[in-house]
């Protein structure tokens, strides 16, 4: 266990903090309100602060004073509403929460905003904790993270949610694994299947487990089901030791209507609108931020730098970005209100997203900004000077939709939806993509990967391999579910662990090798990351064989080396004397058959190394001809 080092100084809030709050450009203002270790006049204790501009009166209830609520008044500084007190000898570890007097007398016990630490739920109250003083020794990650160009390479990020990736058989402890054995566990298998980063959800405070983490109550608080922070500062310390980057799933779009919450805070609306219309996601129970206030801009772009600063994450995946874009996003007429001009989008969202990513992007270039976006929004990736809103990627949510519903299909009907997968490459230059097969495909009865496939199990494996292996050479980062990269078979729950046990069948463990090699080959060839948004990068060589369903591509390099063509053959039918035009006359050499018997695949045969003819076709010189065999895909290196 790392030491807890008490803090030294004195914690205020000046009249220059008031001022930067009041205006949203207070950035470390996380520093200052919430709980924080501090020392007046010799004596240590804690320095409560709070945003309560229309409260009555505030106090400080607790472990600490019998949570008496007369113990601890707080005294409001100015105008701005911010409540401070200092308590001697309250250490940490302390519950505590604010009992907050609106104006009406009604009394309101208020979970802290800024706490960075909260009780392990059911219960409701913040918890005093001393997050300093953690030794960290990634310096030499964080260096190199800055000197990067992510758009240039390898990015293959694991989707993953703790508490049900794996389990302990205990079930008094709920069998969860503390960040420091997830740690140890999940370091080990992200480098041996050769994945870059992992994509953690839930990780801010929340109440409600079957929420996944996406209703928030503790903007500031790695959640407790899983230890404390510095426990969760050893999860991030031990994944950059080992080259590997941690993104969150960040939620500034909505927030919990729990009472300990942020919602009607000191009894008025002053995180959320207070007209419905526009404070209140009815599709969701939740509350929206109010993005046109500033204090409220403050506490979420102040949030994100607090990820970076504290517990030095590399990204931040933007729930549901569309949702805030759109005033009327999941209402029906009369739900939602019109912008100054009369339209749909959201102007203030709009510049929050524009002043997040110039604040965050600006100060840490190595660190990524990736938009959940399941609409055509112009240039969300683009550049703020360019009037795009700044993110680094965006979710390629049609790319997904076209790919799943394919993929789904019998594979005689296949032919009559053959451009759904050609689709996406039409539009590919317009953002920054990344591929998504997301925890969101695989719950409320969309199935997992391999059960949304056609035909007897077996073929359900070999079209899942046919599958990731076309999104593996499509344009575009990657980004995969836990579980579905061995054939997780029941749709995922949080309250379990992904099935392990499927393993031990030679199918899955096939999948499992596969995707390992796919990741390995992707590693590996800059042709597959190097030019991912740019037709410098990619090309069809046969895009309309519907009739027989047949795929062929491939991925350019910038040095013209150690590029891949693939094949890949979506019916469960041997196309003999395959012809298939390719680029130069070389030799082209199998990287991979998906067909392998090592994959759990029939073993069909395809030659080791083919040499290109001077037959023209699909307008090339050349090209090569062999039999393709069912539900297959050929990687070639030449």
């Amino acid at each position: 266990m790392e030491k807890k080092k008490q803090t030294g100084g004195t914690v205020f809030i000046s009249e220059a903090d008031q001022y930067l709050f009041a205006q949203g450009t207070h950035y470390d203002i996380y520093k200052k309100l919430g709980a924080h270790p501090s020392v007046e006049n010799g004596r240590k204790g804690t320095f409560f602060g709070v945003w309560a501009p229309n409260a009555a009166s505030v106090h400080v209830i607790g472990t600490f004073n019998g949570w008496n609520e007369e113990a601890a008044p707080m005294t409001k500084l100015g105008a701005g509403g911010i409540w401070t007190v200092f308590l001697p000898g309250v250490g940490t570890g302390e519950l505590y929460k604010f009992l907050i007097t609106a104006p009406s007398g009604e009394k309101l016990y208020k979970a802290d905003p800024f706490a960075n630490s909260a009780e392990m739920r059911p219960g409701t109250a913040s918890k005093t904790v001393d997050i300093s003083g953690y030794k960290w020794t990634d310096d030499l990650w964080l260096r190199e993270r800055e000197e990067r160009d992510y758009y240039k390479e390898p990015l293959a990020i694991y989707e993953c949610h703790i508490g049900s990736w794996m389990r302990h058989p205990r079930p008094e402890e709920q069998g969860f694994y503390n960040y420091r054995e997830f740690a140890d566990r999940i370091v080990e298998y992200l480098k041996e299947m050769k994945y870059t980063h992992v994509e953690l959800m839930g990780i801010a405070e929340y109440p409600f487990d079957g929420s996944w983490g996406y209703q928030v109550t503790g903007y500031y608080a790695p959640t407790a089901r899983y230890g404390d922070p510095q426990d969760f500062m050893y999860l991030v310390n031990k994944l950059h030791r080992n080259k590997i980057g941690v993104i969150l799933d960040w939620v500034p779009a909505h927030f919990a209507t729990d009472a300990h919450g942020l919602g009607r805070f000191d009894g008025q609306c002053i995180f959320e609108d207070p007209d419905p219309r526009k404070g209140e996601h009815p599709d969701w129970g939740t509350k929206i931020f109010n993005y046109g206030k500033n204090e409220v801009k403050n506490f979420l772009i102040a949030n994100a730098l607090f990820w970076i600063k504290e517990f030095h994450i590399d990204g931040i995946r933007v729930d549901a970005v569309a949702s805030m874009l759109y005033l009327d996003y999941g209402k029906k007429d009369g739900q939602w209100v019109p912008n100054k001009y009369g339209g749909n989008k959201n102007l203030e969202a709009i510049e929050f997203f524009k002043h997040l990513n110039s604040v965050v992007r600006g100060t840490y270039p190595g660190f990524m900004t990736i938009a959940e976006e399941s609409t055509a929004w112009p240039g969300v990736t683009h550049s703020i000077e360019e009037d795009g809103l700044g993110f680094s990627f965006k979710w390629n949510m049609g790319w997904m939709h076209d790919f799943c519903e394919y993929m789904k299909l019998d594979p005689y009907f296949r032919k009559d939806n053959h451009y759904a997968m050609t689709f996406a490459m039409s539009y590919n230059e317009s953002e920054h993509y990344i591929l998504p097969l997301s925890h969101d495909e695989v719950v409320h009865l969309k199935c997992s990967m391999v059960e949304k496939m056609p035909g007897y199990k077996v073929d359900k494996y070999a079209n899942l391999r046919l599958g990731y292996t076309y999104m593996l050479g499509h344009s575009g980062k990657k980004l995969l579910f836990m579980g579905q990269e061995f054939g997780q078979e029941r749709e995922w729950s949080e309250a379990r662990e992904l099935d392990w046990f499927l393993l031990e069948n030679d199918l899955n463990k096939g999948m499992h090798d596969y995707v390992k090699e796919l990741l390995q080959i992707y590693r590996k060839y800059p042709c597959l990351y190097e030019n991912d948004n740019s037709w410098a990068g990619f090309e069809w060589l046969n895009c309309d064989d519907k009739d027989r369903s047949v795929y062929s591509f491939f991925r350019k390099s910038e040095n013209g080396k150690n590029e891949l063509l693939f094949i890949l053959n979506m019916t469960p039918m041997k196309w003999e004397n395959y012809v298939v035009g390719v680029p130069k006359k070389k030799k082209y050499k199998l990287l991979l058959n998906s067909d392998d018997t090592r994959f759990a695949g029939n073993g069909n045969v395809i030659p080791k190394e083919l040499a290109a003819e001077a037959k023209p076709c699909n307008n090339k010189k050349y090209s090569i001809t062999f039999d393709l065999p069912p539900y297959t895909a050929a990687i070639f290196l030449f």
